[in-house]
């Protein structure tokens, strides 16, 4: 995937600073890359590992239980430009199955300020469109996917009244098993959501286009997207799922036969969808020397 690049050497280093939650800026300087430079790479890997989470999927194991939850955030103004983030995920292996952004409309107290803020958004941009409810039915689109052969799905998510028929849509009344959980409920490891609201709190820690009150903020959800793709990369293939853990989520699933490092996801090109090498293909661990042609 690195043909063409100038430094190849650098992407996966580039890789592991974007997934411990540092900035492009930052990123750039310890890099030694220029900021227009560090912003293609990022653009360039983060597509790669987007389309490697597609490829890099199998059907699920019986016994498998999903859970789906949204956390909110922002795109360039907070007060005026709230996005939502849908993920579901396997609770026993915490693998993410699927998590992208949608835009929702403001909500809370409205101050005259922000009325303004918000009317002069309108007049520039146009109004704001709710797509939330697209975005989670298709985050459980691609959840059915990898559930297609299970007799029953077991469905965990809070008590959002929406995601009752999204989740019928899904994956069909007569073998949906749709649990529910007060959203008011301590998110303490006994609730029964622990699973998606630690995966959520992981995510706002390593990726700082997450974070409250944070200038690394998105000025684009597109962006946004494709942080979480290198999130959702690191979570799954290099990451152990718990630190006394040997084995990756995507281990336990047994999408991988390893737990895969910075480079071997940064090898193989990931564009030609099923006829793509998989990361654990023979030669997948061997990288360009520095200085390479």
């Amino acid at each position: 995937m690195d043909y063409r690049d100038h430094r190849p050497h650098l992407n996966p280093r580039l890789f592991r600073l974007l997934a411990s939650g540092l900035g492009i800026r930052q990123s750039s300087r310890l890099l030694g890359l220029s900021l227009r430079c560090t912003e293609l790479k990022f653009r360039k890997l983060a597509r790669h590992l987007w389309r490697l989470n597609l490829n890099v999927r199998a059907p699920l194991p019986s016994g498998s239980r999903l859970q789906l939850d949204e956390l909110e955030t922002y795109e360039c103004r907070r007060r005026t430009r709230p996005l939502s983030v849908p993920v579901v995920i396997e609770a026993e292996s915490r693998f993410i199955l699927w998590a992208e952004s949608a835009t929702i409309r403001p909500r809370g107290k409205m101050t005259p300020a922000r009325l303004k803020a918000l009317q002069e958004d309108e007049e520039r941009l146009g109004k704001r469109i709710d797509r939330s409810r697209k975005s989670v039915n298709r985050a459980l689109k691609r959840a059915a996917e990898l559930a297609a052969e299970l007799d029953t799905v077991v469905l965990q998510t809070d008590e959002k009244t929406s995601y009752v028929g999204l989740a019928e849509n899904a994956f069909g009344k007569h073998r949906l098993v749709h649990e529910t959980t007060s959203s008011k409920l301590a998110r303490m490891t006994w609730n029964p959501l622990f699973p998606i609201n630690h995966t959520e709190a992981m995510a706002r820690d390593l990726v700082g286009r997450l974070r409250r009150e944070s200038w690394l903020v998105s000025k684009k959800k597109r962006y946004l997207n494709l942080g979480l793709a290198v999130f959702c990369a690191y979570r799954n293939f290099v990451r152990r799922r718990f630190n006394p853990d040997a084995m990756s989520p995507a281990q336990m699933l047994r999408l991988t036969s390893r737990r895969l490092g910075w480079g071997q996801l940064l090898t193989w090109r990931q564009d030609w969808r099923s006829r793509s090498l998989h990361p654990c293909w023979p030669g997948s661990g061997t990288l360009r020397p520095a200085g390479a042609a």
